[in-house]
């Protein structure tokens, strides 16, 4: 008995496994191998690849394609238009490298602005946030504030998405959590 549901235009391909309470909209394909976590909700024309596992309460928006070698933990926000692109560096048509694809991981809570683009084999630390249109080209640390091409970090933001000031004790305040945060060596 499925205990998610999917839109009758979506494509579900055997050898899957999606969560309780996950919903799939309109025109999505989701591939063979794949896992997606209970409470996911994933946009429209939305492609998820062969072995790609998608933690808990993971938002996809619309246009995004997911490929094979990405891991998201849970709590994780794509916006719509994001690009995770291949899984290898040096793509041939004429050259299979399915034995050499490179891991992206994205962590817990963090959030992809719309049209940002991922470069393949980095890590996205937990609760990092990218802007929008940003290029990722190396590793996120957690946390992490970054925009631009390529993307550069600009300050930290806590686990609501807020912005974090720290004073001169190294110490800020969400200003929705009241969550408190200590700066450590930078």
């Amino acid at each position: 008995m499925e205990t998610y549901k999917a839109h009758e235009t979506a494509v579900i391909d055997p050898g899957c496994t999606i969560g309780d309470g996950t919903h799939i909209w309109h025109f999505s394909h989701i591939m063979p191998g794949c896992t997606i976590g209970r409470n996911c909700n994933i946009g429209q024309n939305v492609v998820i690849s062969p072995l790609v596992v998608l933690g808990n309460n993971v938002k996809v928006q619309n246009n995004v394609s997911v490929y094979t070698g990405v891991t998201c933990g849970d709590d994780v926000f794509f916006r719509t238009q994001l690009r995770f692109l291949q899984n290898v560096v040096n793509p041939r048509s004429a050259v299979s490298r399915k034995d050499q694809y490179l891991k992206t991981h994205v962590g817990k809570g963090a959030s992809i602005g719309a049209n940002a683009t991922i470069v393949c084999g980095h890590t996205i630390g937990e609760y990092a946030m990218i802007g929008a249109g940003a290029v990722v080209t190396k590793d996120i640390p957690p946390y992490a504030l970054v925009v631009g091409n390529p993307s550069r970090q600009i300050g930290w933001v806590s686990e609501y998405g807020h912005r974090l000031s720290f004073n001169e004790k190294g110490i800020a305040t969400c200003s929705e959590s009241n969550q408190q945060y200590l700066l450590e060596g930078g």
